[in-house]
């Protein structure tokens, strides 16, 4: 069922977008970065966000409201920083964003770098509301802006014998004060199928909330893929390659027989120490049950003849 904008998003914060925008249109990154407080470099070339469009995404339910912009920047997975989620924010205050610039490369034939600054340039932001659910069994609803990764797939000229895309964030100590610790292979990494890559839901997010992604929710860009599990959703991103095989992720790879390759939400389908029937609602006091592909029915073509009990 599809949702209007106003049943989801609360008035005051519907009309303060266009606060934002005008802000955004006026001072550029450089100053929307310093007011989420994310530290750019003492002289960031200054760009513009562009405009956001208003894009609610079919599967939205009535009933759905926007998990509170604290909430969401103060209650995080970030290994690269800490294991609590409640010192995330506090730990990753000092990471630097800004210059950033994406690789991507593989099977293209056009294989680019670009910085953050040229991509919010090249690739008009669209704001879409999505459920993410948590294989921990916890979800929020959240108000990311963004782009489809097709459109960025679509100017690299992805080769006929890619199937795969891998992505990954920088593997740097001085950004990322854990990595090297707790016995991970280093980087995070992440994958999806092609097909899965080009879906118009999936996209690589730049902000939340109309403000500029904070560094604890995967500045200064991050993947969302609103029908898996949240941890498919690598943040900091700083590789993207095109590959024929199917990718080693981060997750499969530290416990395989926990986290699978497709991490598609599957309440049919528990984690080995945990039933993933239900969730709660970051602010809920009730659970709620859980929903084939978060709900996100209209991806399930994309699965047909696959057995979701075995390719988990």
């Amino acid at each position: 069922m599809q949702s209007k904008r106003e049943e989801i998003t609360p008035e005051g914060l519907y009309f303060s977008r266009r606060k934002f925008l005008k802000l955004a249109g006026l001072v550029g990154v450089s100053a929307a970065l310093a007011a989420c407080g994310i530290k750019p470099t003492p002289t960031p070339e200054a760009v513009p966000l562009s405009t956001l469009q208003t894009v609610s995404s079919n599967s939205l339910m009535n009933g759905d409201t926007l998990t509170p912009y604290d909430t969401i920047t103060n209650y995080n997975n970030f290994y690269e920083f800490s294991l609590s989620k409640e010192d995330v924010a506090e730990k990753a205050q000092n990471f630097v964003s800004h210059p950033w610039t994406i690789s991507v490369e593989g099977l293209v034939e056009r294989p680019m770098q670009i910085s953050i600054d040229e991509l919010l340039q090249q690739y008009p932001l669209e704001e879409r509301i999505y459920r993410m659910r948590c294989v921990e069994g916890w979800s929020m609803v959240i108000p990311w802006a963004g782009f489809p990764v097709y459109k960025l797939l679509k100017d690299v000229k992805v080769k006929d014998t890619a199937r795969f895309v891998r992505f990954a964030t920088q593997y740097n100590h001085d950004l990322f004060p854990n990595q090297g610790s707790f016995g991970f292979a280093w980087p995070y990494t992440e994958g999806l199928r092609l097909d899965e890559a080009n879906h118009d839901l999936t996209i690589l997010a730049v902000g939340l909330y109309n403000k500029v992604l904070p560094a604890q929710d995967g500045a200064p860009i991050r993947l969302v893929v609103p029908w898996k599990y949240g941890f498919k959703s690598v943040k900091s991103i700083s590789k993207i390659e095109l590959v024929e095989e199917q990718p080693q992720t981060f997750w499969n790879e530290a416990v395989f027989n926990e986290y699978g390759f497709y991490a598609n939400v599957n309440p049919n389908v528990p984690h080995p120490r945990w039933s993933q029937e239900s969730e709660r609602r970051l602010g809920e006091a009730e659970r709620r049950p859980t929903e084939l592909f978060n709900g996100y029915t209209e991806v399930a073509p994309l699965y047909e003849g696959m057995d979701l009990t075995v390719d988990f």
